[in-house]
């Protein structure tokens, strides 16, 4: 595995270093190739946390669509003669609600629904509304669909609105569509009946831009997945993350809940609405509007492979320590039959019980699933216990996937080092390990795979983030440190094979965990510098390491190397070598790279230069200013197989050449 050592680094890299007198002296050996690095190296991790999903990047605006939460109208006021009635046409979602006579002519029946942190619309843009409705008694009534300023000082809160007829007592699906007359961040949907005699039930009420990502109905709000898109991200992890554990196996994510046809998919507490008391969110919870099915049809669109994590039969062990928490025995058998069936669903064929189920949501080609992960963040003899039947039911029926097991919940100690070993044992393909640390560990972590074993499972770095000083925003320094750590991976391809930073979103009204990658709110986001030191990697990944060493040794950032973390590697596909060079330290670096081993005849061909930087530590990108902290590329000029430069303090530079 690794040696157990932690190489530190010293304080003066945290501080400052004084300016090298000497040039940094950084020799590429491009006549010896190295590893290969894995396709999935560098990728995105999603969890529904800090209103990731339902108010993120599932693009519906409506909460509480079938009044299903535990309080029926969370996220509605009601108003006139509105009663809830169980015994819908949806067997998972049953309830629905009544809207008759409210007694008078001049007095109105009907709901009213705030959205996430309010409904955000922007003027001329059309919007989707759909119901399931019917009229009880046969006949014909009508509803008036509104989007309203409930704040407005003007004369009308409704700034659009239309009416939709419903007949019949059949229940059907009505649509139409809303051109919004302002941008409003904060509107309200507001139905009501138009003449108060009839009678309407109402059930899956919708709301969906009509403009979401590649035009899905049940779609991705498009901001948000084109900034996944833009990472060109190498795999894709869903849906989590502590989710999948859930607060008891009752709340676990199960995958099988969260495909076929939205308005029967159950809705599910999610876990993160009072795991943090001081951040409470009573009315969070997960419609599974976004599910596997949109999971992998996202994988598939940005280029991604999907990694979906299943529960392993355990529960969130930090809140579950009792031996009847998590199932055991033959209980196991329905969670092996779970992730038997995801991989019939992703890749079997259309005549197959879950292969039927895709091709009939739209999907009849395979997904082409290749890693599942068993478990999440478990830990202790437990969690090998249960992980090994998995292992021996997906090694006789699936050998062509690969499986991902865990290391436990730290990067470092007795659950770690009682899990690597097992992990060995049990033969995983890969193993989870997870890290949010301060800076002083990233800074100390250069050399952290170097001594792994080769001949064992490969690495997931699945989870980790750079938390800078306690104070656990995105400041630059903390991306920083990360683009440092994470030459330690590339150098290490032959042992790591994945890296996910995480989270992913936070919503900047509904968070409960940071720092994340990107956040926003409901009508802008913006990238964070962490996004940009992913977005460096995923987008000059390369395709083989090659040996890089600096003034004669091996650079890996401890402190005899001017605060300078590199790492070099060759993209055959496009006939360049990339250097990528993290300056830590407040001063100004010399450089002189060397391409050693080039043909004699052969030269550098000009390139490119992309650089990360900020004056100031603490600065990060926000709503107001979300270009703060940017990259910046200019070409380079070179002549022969060398190339002079400077590197600024506090920068992240990668160096593209053509050969």
């Amino acid at each position: 595995m690794r040696n157990g050592k932690i190489f530190l680094a010293s304080l003066a890299l945290a501080s400052g270093l004084a300016a090298s007198a000497a040039t940094n002296n950084l020799v590429v050996k491009t006549n010896k190739i190295g590893a290969p690095i894995s396709p999935t190296m560098y990728g995105i991790f999603f969890e529904d946390i800090n209103y990731a999903a339902d108010g993120g990047l599932y693009a519906e605006l409506i909460k509480n669509r079938s009044f299903e939460f535990p309080q029926t109208f969370m996220g509605w006021n009601i108003f006139g003669n509105v009663k809830v009635l169980d015994d819908g046409p949806f067997d998972k979602n049953p309830h629905y609600v009544r809207l008759g006579n409210p007694g008078h002519a001049h007095k109105h029946t009907g709901l009213e629904n705030e959205g996430f942190f309010g409904i955000g619309v922007e003027k001329d843009k059309e919007y989707r509304f759909s119901v399931w409705a019917r009229t009880p008694d046969g006949g014909k009534a009508k509803i008036r669909v509104e989007l309203t300023d409930p704040d407005t000082m003007g004369d009308k809160q409704a700034f659009t609105k239309q009416d939709l007829e419903i007949e019949g007592k059949e229940w059907k699906k009505y649509t139409l569509t809303l051109k919004a007359g302002k941008t409003e961040p904060k509107a309200h949907l507001r139905i009501f009946l138009v003449k108060p005699e009839g009678t309407v039930d109402l059930e899956h009420v919708s709301l969906f831009p009509v403009d979401t990502w590649n035009g899905h109905e049940n779609g991705m709000r498009k901001d948000l997945a084109q900034k996944l898109a833009d990472l060109k991200p190498g795999v894709f992890r869903f849906p989590g993350g502590c989710i999948v554990e859930g607060t008891d196996l009752a709340t676990r994510y199960q995958w099988k809940n969260t495909v076929g046809p939205v308005e029967n998919r159950p809705l599910n507490e999610n876990r993160w609405h009072y795991t943090f008391p001081n951040r409470f969110y009573p009315d969070y919870f997960q419609s599974y509007g976004l599910g596997f099915y949109e999971y992998f049809l996202l994988s598939e669109e940005i280029g991604s492979e999907p990694l979906p994590i299943l529960n392993v039969g355990l529960s969130c062990q930090y809140q579950n320590n009792k031996h009847d928490a998590h199932a055991w025995g033959e209980e196991l058998q329905q969670y092996i039959d779970d992730a038997l069936d995801l991989v019939e669903f992703a890749n079997g064929p259309v005549d197959s019980e879950w292969g039927k189920v895709r091709a009939e949501m739209g999907h009849p080609e395979p997904f082409n699933l290749k890693y599942m992960g068993i478990g999440n963040e478990q830990w202790g003899e437990e969690y090998v216990e249960h992980l090994k039947p998995f292992i021996e039911a997906m090694r006789k029926a699936h050998p062509e996937i690969k499986i991902v097991g865990s290391s436990g919940p730290d990067s470092e100690g007795d659950k770690f080092d009682y899990l690597w070993p097992k992990m060995r044992e049990l033969k995983a393909d890969l193993v989870d390990e997870h890290f949010y640390r301060p800076e002083s560990w990233f800074l100390a972590q250069g050399r952290r795979y170097d001594n792994y074993d080769r001949k064992g499972p490969k690495v997931f770095a699945g989870e980790y983030a750079c938390h800078g000083k306690g104070k656990k925003w995105n400041h630059f320094n903390a991306a920083l440190l990360e683009s440092a750590f994470m030459t330690g991976l590339e150098r290490n391809a032959d042992i790591v094979e994945m890296a996910t930073y995480a989270p992913l979103f936070a919503h900047v009204e509904g968070w409960q965990w940071r720092p994340d990658m990107i956040w926003y709110d409901n009508l802008e986001s913006f990238p964070t510098s962490s996004y940009y030191v992913q977005q460096l990697y995923c987008n000059n990944a390369g395709t083989n390491v090659l040996p890089l060493t600096m003034d004669g040794k091996t650079i890996a950032g401890d402190e005899d190397q001017n605060g300078l973390f590199a790492s070099a590697v060759i993209d055959k596909n496009n006939n360049t070598y990339i250097v990528k060079v993290a300056n830590v330290g407040d001063q100004p670096q010399d450089l002189n790279i060397t391409f050693d081993g080039m043909k004699k005849k052969a030269s550098i061909l000009g390139g490119k230069v992309v650089t990360l930087h900020s004056d100031v530590e603490t600065a990060e990108n926000s709503l107001e200013n979300p270009s703060l902290i940017a990259p910046k590329e200019s070409a380079i000029e070179v002549s022969g197989k060398e190339y002079s430069t400077t590197i600024g303090p506090k920068t992240f530079a990668v160096y593209t050449f053509n050969f």
